[in-house]
């Protein structure tokens, strides 16, 4: 019975962190970019009270063993890198990802870190930069004064300067791409950060090396979908509820055992 209770606490625990995981992705349901996370469990060892091919005193072999589980636990909370929705905004800083790759962003210690979030603006310099003021890396530097800027799909930025039909190139927007995206770790304010496990960033341009390219005016909604959401939660939730009631009947059990 104290083994009921402990392997029943672990599974309350592990649905308390599917519940808390569930709960990030709803709250971020319109954040720019965002990747869900989705919870991963795994089974604790087992208590082999009979192992199963081990031979009795007669000679025989034993053909099912009695294994007792231990529980459950928490083994990974995975980013799930799938294409969100495109929503056209008609900012002409606004860019999309159309499939594989992130932006670069070079943070203010000179790190540089990784983004799906495409909500650029200018600085007082005329840098492009992240809401947070992070430039982008390559950077790159629109002149003041221009009357139009265009961001083409293959990273090119170009401007039109007041008086001149033509346009003049400032730069070129290039993607980094990882062989385990999942590996990236999660640093916050959408960004990510390479890891040993993402592998090293393959930079190129949009539309080489597996990249993606560019949508001018539009940006990558949340993958997350509600309905889905909604669905763990209540499996969650209603798993919780289980366990709950198998910790109740142990203690029960136990109660009895002491009364008697």
């Amino acid at each position: 019975m104290l083994r009921s209770l402990h392997t029943a606490a672990s599974g309350m625990l592990a649905q308390q962190t599917h519940i808390d995981t569930i709960a990030h992705n709803m709250a971020n349901v319109s954040t720019t970019g965002f990747r869900r996370l989705r919870a991963e469990f795994q089974d604790l060892l087992y208590q082999q009270a009979r192992t199963p091919g081990a031979r009795t005193a007669g000679g025989n072999v034993v053909p099912v063993g009695v294994q007792l589980g231990q529980g459950v636990r928490t083994s990974s909370t995975q980013l799930i890198h799938v294409q969100g929705a495109l929503q056209q905004t008609g900012n002409p800083l606004d860019v999309a990802i159309e499939g594989q790759g992130f932006f670069q962003i070079r943070r203010p210690d000179g790190e540089v870190q990784y983004t799906r979030a495409g909500s650029l603006i200018t600085n007082p310099q005329g840098q492009l930069v992240t809401q947070d003021g992070m430039p982008v890396e390559p950077q790159i530097t629109i002149p003041q004064g221009v009357t139009s800027v265009n961001i083409g799909s293959d990273g090119t930025v170009s401007v039109t300067l007041p008086g001149s039909s033509e346009t003049q190139e400032v730069g070129r927007i290039e993607l980094a791409s990882f062989t385990n995206p999942g590996g990236l770790q999660a640093g916050g304010r959408g960004l990510y950060r390479a890891t040993a496990a993402s592998g090293q960033p393959i930079v190129a341009p949009p539309g080489e090396e597996g990249n993606g390219l560019l949508s001018q005016g539009m940006l990558e909604n949340s993958n997350v979908e509600v309905v889905t959401e909604m669905i763990d939660l209540i499996a969650s939730q209603r798993a919780y509820e289980i366990n709950q009631r198998v910790i109740t009947a142990s203690d029960e059990m136990l109660r009895k055992t002491t009364d008697m």
